[in-house]
Order: C-alpha cells, then sequence, then structure tokens
C-alpha cells in the first residue's frame, strides 16, 4: 500500500503519494517512499551513493537472479550467463531483472545481496552452477569445471554475495 502524507498545496490541505522512484530535478521537494523490498530506489540516491552497477548489452535472455561473466564481443564488453562447466565463463556479478537478447542489463558486482533466487535453504553456502547462470549447493566436481564459491543464502530467496575467485579442477 503506498505511502501518504498531507501537503499543502495552493492554501488548501491535500492527501499526496509518496514517490518510490525520481525523474530527477522534476520530482524536487518530494517525499520518498520505500519500494517493495523495503529499500530506497537507486533513482532517489545521490551519485556516488549505492549499488555499483554497470549497464551492459544481453548476449543472450537472462532470467532475474542469474549470475553473469562479462566477456568482449568483437571488441564490445556485453554479458552472458556465467557457467562452471567452461573456462572463460566465471561469474562477474548478478541481474536482478530479466532482460532479453540485446536488451541493457544492470549488472550488480559480486557482493551485495542477490535478492532474485529461489528454493535456496537457508545457512547453506552456494557455489556457481553447471547449470548457464545458477548457484548450487554442492561445489562442481566434474573434470574440467571450476568451483567459485558465491555467498551464503540468508532465506530461501535471498544469497549474501561474497564471491571468491574460482579454482578449476583436474
Amino acid at each position: 500500500m503506498p505511502q501518504k502524507f498531507l501537503a499543502l498545496i495552493a492554501g488548501k490541505i491535500s492527501e499526496v503519494v509518496a514517490s518510490v522512484t525520481s525523474a530527477g530535478a522534476a520530482d524536487s521537494g518530494k517525499i520518498p517512499a520505500l519500494d517493495s523490498t523495503g529499500r530506497l530506489d537507486q533513482s532517489v540516491m545521490p551519485s556516488g551513493i549505492g549499488a555499483s552497477t554497470k549497464t551492459l548489452t544481453a548476449f543472450e535472455a537472462l532470467a532475474a537472479g542469474d549470475f553473469v561473466n562479462e566477456f568482449l564481443d568483437s571488441g564490445t564488453l556485453k554479458v552472458r550467463k556465467a557457467d562452471a562447466t567452461a573456462a572463460g565463463k566465471e561469474a562477474d556479478g548478478y541481474v536482478l531483472a530479466a532482460v532479453t537478447l540485446g536488451g541493457s542489463a544492470t549488472v550488480y558486482p559480486l557482493s551485495g545481496s542477490n535478492t532474485q533466487l529461489a528454493t535456496l535453504t537457508v545457512g547453506s553456502t552456494y557455489y556457481l552452477g553447471t547449470t548457464a547462470g545458477g548457484v548450487t549447493a554442492t561445489p562442481p566436481s566434474g573434470t574440467g569445471n571450476f568451483v567459485q564459491k558465491l555467498g551464503k543464502a540468508v532465506s530461501t530467496t535471498e544469497l549474501i554475495v561474497s564471491a571468491n575467485d574460482p579454482y578449476y579442477l583436474a
């Protein structure tokens, strides 16, 4: 339910809805509200405050919560699903929103909180999975795979990301 408050507008008391997002100067003086995650939206934060994200072109369709790999495609930095079965596809970050092939993906660094996962076990450590973009509570063990710890589950949908460098299995 949106937060509302009373304001004096043109000499009359009126009910006003607090803003979840900001369009910049046009929203000057408005009172912000928390979004559906209980946090302030990035658009209401001052420059330099908030997640250090990158906006990259998606080389393939990405699902919300996918762990992704940044790579050069003909000299252009793009993003694709990370995959523990392929050298050079280590996780560099994650996405919180689905992106279509060729769309602009907001990539979060390997820190913070990936809140778009499902069926996690609270307290378990998770690793990059052998299913592209996914995570697993069991480290990959196949020859040629690599093991990359991604973080610990704090709920069935949220992983606190604290990634380590991967190591390769012979």
